[in-house]
């Protein structure tokens, strides 16, 4: 049987960003890590919108469509629907202590600071939170307004860890899969996931840190 260490709970959301999504699942299923994958029904317009990737209707089609194309191991990724309630994520006693929101929506920022449980993605975040696991959110929104901080310090001070999609250039980037990359590792460095996605700050070339 899975460890719950070594499984991470996943969401995708409606916001800007699908890229950053996939790619963090790529990863996680390359680390050998289990992924309880949620994606809303907004998230699958961005997909289609930004990655063209149209998936199926049902969770167990899409959880076959993308287990190929990420070549996930048999049982390694588990796709639910939004009221799949009986899933392990819907309950403290079976869900992983981690979760990811990628991309985060500021609806869902907004269900997940209030407490709401409307759906399975903002249920499995009140799980993580009431068991005091680590909870990272990754809002693709740009200005923020006065709400949006305020849900924003409300989570940190619950020990949610916010991580604003926005990719340094210090690694000095030659292409959009790089920025990904960048934002990513980051994502993997707080759930302890080790990477050679990006260069670390003063680990670089020598002109990296002599112009440092």
């Amino acid at each position: 049987m899975q460890k719950r260490e070594q499984a991470i709970s996943l969401a995708f959301t409606g916001a800007s960003g699908a890229p950053y999504g996939l790619r963090l699942l790529a990863c996680l299923l390359e680390s050998g890590c289990t992924v309880h994958l949620m994606i809303s029904a907004a998230a699958r317009v961005v997909l289609v919108e930004e990655e063209g990737m149209k998936l199926p209707g049902s969770p167990e089609a899409c959880e076959r469509l993308l287990s190929e194309r990420m070549n996930a191991a048999p049982g390694q990724l588990r796709v639910y629907g939004k009221e799949q309630w009986f899933s392990p994520v819907a309950s403290g006693s079976g869900a992983p202590r981690k979760m990811v929101i990628c991309p985060c929506s500021t609806g869902t920022l907004a269900a997940v600071a209030t407490g709401m449980s409307n759906n399975l993605i903002e249920r499995a975040a009140d799980v993580v939170l009431k068991e005091r696991g680590k909870l990272l959110l990754v809002p693709r929104e740009t200005p923020f307004n006065s709400i949006h901080l305020e849900h924003m310090l409300k989570l940190s001070n619950l020990g949610a860890v916010i991580m604003p999609a926005a990719p340094g250039f210090y690694h000095q980037p030659q292409s959009i899969a790089d920025l990904v990359d960048f934002m990513v590792a980051r994502i993997l460095d707080h759930l302890e996931i080790e990477h050679h996605l990006s260069s670390r700050w003063g680990y670089g070339t020598p002109t990296q840190i002599e112009n440092a």
